[in-house]
C-alpha cells in the first residue's frame, strides 16, 4: 500500500497499521464510535424507556396472579403514565387492551382497569 493511500481511523484520525479493512486504530476508538452511534439522541429513546419499564413494573406489582381489578389513581399514584405502551390490541367486540411488553390492561367501568399478562410471553 502506496502511502498516499494510507486509511485514517473513523473516530480519531489516526493512522492505520494492519489489515485494509481496518477501520479504527484501537478497540477505545470502536468502542467509542459504537457508543456514540447507538446513544439516544436527546435522550428521547432512553427517557421513553424507562417510562415503559416504570409502567410494566407497576402493572406486574399489581398484578401477581396475572389478572386484577385496579383504579385509575392506584395506577396513578404509583406514577403510572397511560401515554406510553408498547401495542395495542383491538379485540372483536371493539375493547383495546394497551400492553407494556406482557403486562396489558384494559379500562373498563368507573375509572377501574382490568390488569392482564399476555400470555405467549411467557415460556
Amino acid at each position: 500500500m502506496s502511502e498516499s493511500l494510507t486509511k485514517s481511523c473513523i473516530e480519531c484520525g489516526t493512522a492505520i497499521k494492519g489489515r485494509v479493512d481496518k477501520k479504527f486504530c484501537s478497540d477505545h476508538c470502536r468502542s467509542a464510535h459504537n457508543n456514540r452511534l447507538n446513544s439516544d439522541d436527546t435522550n428521547y429513546m432512553r427517557n421513553v424507556n424507562n417510562i415503559l419499564r416504570k409502567n410494566r413494573r407497576i402493572l406486574l406489582d399489581l398484578n401477581p396472579e396475572g389478572m386484577n381489578k385496579v383504579g385509575r389513581e392506584k395506577l396513578l399514584s404509583r406514577g403510572f403514565d397511560f401515554k406510553h405502551f408498547t401495542s395495542l390490541y383491538t379485540t372483536k367486540d371493539g375493547s383495546q387492551y394497551m400492553y407494556c411488553y406482557e403486562q396489558g390492561y384494559l379500562s373498563i367501568e368507573n375509572g377501574y382497569y382490568l390488569l392482564v399478562v399476555k400470555k405467549e410471553f411467557l415460556g
